[in-house]
């Protein structure tokens, strides 16, 4: 055994032959690189066709203008109508759910008025001491000031 590692060239020279990557390798190429460098060539090839037909001598100018109006509108319209297909659901949730409240919401008042009554008289239970505390010093209060001449 080497106490040493390979040093970074070794490393990338040595290519793992292990059936997953090659697996991987393959598919990279087949589905990431070679769709985008297609993609690439089909929009470059459209753009100088758009070019020479456009410039030309007898190039209409306005209807290749109308063409990519159009083109860079298509992208909006779809983006606008993912929007209008969640509006669209979320108009029906709440349908559905203003269907199904009244009866949840009910029972929610219900429970509020029991717990309001419960809050209600824990906090006439914490004031009673306060408020008796109080009275007995208006009395004392009332008192000295009447044996004061």
């Amino acid at each position: 055994m080497s106490d040493k590692l390979p040093d970074l060239a070794e490393r990338l020279k040595s290519k793992p032959a292990h059936y997953s990557y090659l697996k991987h390798r393959n598919q990279v190429m087949r589905q990431i690189v070679l769709p985008v460098a297609l993609s690439a060539l089909v929009l470059i090839a459209i753009v100088v066709w758009v070019s020479i037909a456009t410039f030309s001598q007898g190039g209409d100018v306005g209807r290749w203008a109308a063409i990519s109006t159009i083109w860079v509108i298509i992208p909006m319209l779809l983006g606008g109508l993912v929007v209008l297909a969640i509006l669209g659901g979320l108009i029906y949730g709440m349908a559905r759910l203003l269907n199904a409240l009244p009866y949840y919401t009910g029972i929610a008042q219900d429970y509020i008025f029991i717990a309001r009554g419960y809050i209600v008289r824990g906090a006439n239970m914490v004031v009673k001491p306060i408020l008796a505390l109080n009275d007995w010093l208006q009395t004392a209060k009332a008192f000295f000031e009447r044996m004061t001449p």
